[in-house]
């Protein structure tokens, strides 16, 4: 196990369109969309200041303006843009440009449209401590589908005894549900096509290698894809609190 320090640099993937999220994201962009009181965006952020993370690169696309605005105030962590206003490169392509920012040590990923409530530790400094580079190039958090609110399917992995992880197969039912939050490498970009791209192909790559690893959530996991998962999730809040 590694005795390093956890990162200090994030990526918070916040370039989306927001489709499923109208009309509410015909006037602000599906980060700033607000639930429990709070901008989706800063449910991201918040945990990562906490964690420690120093510096947060953002990258911005739909209604750009209306999001640098919001993230103009915060100093904890700071804020880079990395702007996409001109081609939207998926989550994939998105770090890939943000990599300059972003430094040679591993970095946190997170979404900006799921987020979760911590248990009695903060998950991302759980992330840090089982981050070990020496056999991972990605670890993800992996919220159990019975402690998620919000998510319809089959789930995204199965997770082996050492938390190896195995994406699901197509008739396959499996357990856990990536929670958009990890830990990479940068250099994991190293052969990566320029443009946009998944980064499903990354994953699948660390797979393949046996790099690809998982943490379960501590905690309850929330993800807001649409204006009626707005209300489920502010109603799960609610229950969490009391």
């Amino acid at each position: 196990m590694t005795t390093s320090r956890p990162p200090r640099r994030a990526m918070v993937l916040a370039a989306g369109l927001g489709t499923r999220m109208r009309p509410i994201t015909d006037t602000i962009p599906k980060p700033m969309v607000q639930v429990g009181g709070k901008a989706l965006i800063d449910h991201a952020l918040d945990p990562l200041a906490e964690a420690g993370v120093e510096t947060a690169v953002v990258n911005v696309h739909h209604l750009a303006h209306r999001l640098e605005a919001h993230l103009a105030p915060r100093t904890k962590p700071a804020i880079v843009i990395s702007d996409e206003r001109d081609r939207l490169l998926d989550s994939g392509g998105g770090v890939k440009k943000a990599l300059p920012l972003l430094g040679t040590e591993p970095f946190y990923v997170l979404n900006a449209d799921t987020f979760w409530v911590d248990g009695p530790r903060s998950n991302l400094l759980r992330l840090a401590e089982a981050w070990d580079p020496a056999r991972m190039d990605v670890l993800m958090l992996l919220s159990a589908a019975s402690t998620a609110t919000g998510h319809e399917g089959k789930g995204d992995y199965a997770m082996g005894p050492l938390g190896e992880l195995r994406r699901r197969k197509e008739s396959e039912v499996v357990p856990f549900v990536y929670a958009g939050a990890l830990i990479m490498k940068p250099e994991l970009f190293d052969d990566a096509p320029d443009g946009p791209f998944s980064l499903n192909r990354i994953f699948d790559a660390a797979q393949e290698k046996g790099t690809l690893f998982g943490l379960r959530l501590d905690g309850w996991w929330l993800h807001v894809g649409t204006p009626s998962s707005i209300a489920e999730a502010e109603k799960r809040l609610v229950l969490i609190a009391l």
